[in-house]
């Protein structure tokens, strides 16, 4: 029998990265990073306006967390311990052993490293590798080039458009495109990845 498909809050960290459990705490550290306005182009929520606002932010995040439907992660660089961007297990689907990686953001300056690599690599290696999962997705909005090539690049499948599927703070109703990896496909996308963490 496999494991209980149970995604806990934990430590996760390589060589690049440490994912630290989201906590009140990490407020300051939140609003600071992500002060970019480019940050929020695609987003589904507005952008912070004070540490206030960071804070409810982590409220409501450690609210789904107890429920047992999110698992959130504070992104940290290891060269420096900067704080630069946020990251979540979310749609967790204890039955189909499934769930989703996303709400993940990341300062300018961290975008486009290897922290952002190495931080889905951690989560997908735990998912599927610690957890025993079946299915892990990844969305964005249709129109997030990006964001988009970056999930490609993965090593995701692209699933489809969902069309008039998630509603943004401004009202917009965005069309969504879906990507997904299977268990079976992991330990190619590991090797995948592995070869992209080793290259620099």
């Amino acid at each position: 029998m496999p494991p209980p498909f149970d995604p806990r809050p934990l430590v996760l960290e390589g060589r690049h990265v440490r994912l630290e459990p989201l906590a009140a705490r990490h407020a300051a550290a939140i609003h600071a990073a992500a002060r970019d306005p480019g940050i929020w182009e695609w987003m589904l929520i507005p952008p912070f306006g004070s540490e206030a606002d960071a804070a409810a932010w982590i409220e409501a995040a450690l609210a789904e967390q107890a429920a047992g439907r999110e698992v959130a992660w504070a992104t940290v660089r290891r060269s420096d311990g900067r704080l630069v961007g946020s990251t979540r297990y979310l749609d967790i689907r204890r039955g189909s052993r499934g769930l989703e990686i996303g709400h993940t953001w990341l300062a300018p300056e961290a975008q486009r490293t290897a922290v952002n690599t190495e931080a889905k690599y951690l989560q997908l290696r735990h998912a599927f590798e610690a957890l025993g999962a079946e299915r892990v997705q990844l969305k964005t909005d249709e129109r997030n080039a990006r964001s988009r090539a970056a999930i490609a690049r993965l090593g995701a499948t692209f699933e489809g458009i969902l069309r008039k599927y998630q509603t943004r703070f401004d009202g917009f109703v965005r069309n969504t495109a879906m990507y997904s990896i299977t268990a079976a496909e992991w330990p190619g996308v590991r090797v995948r990845l592995e070869g992209m963490l080793a290259a620099g």
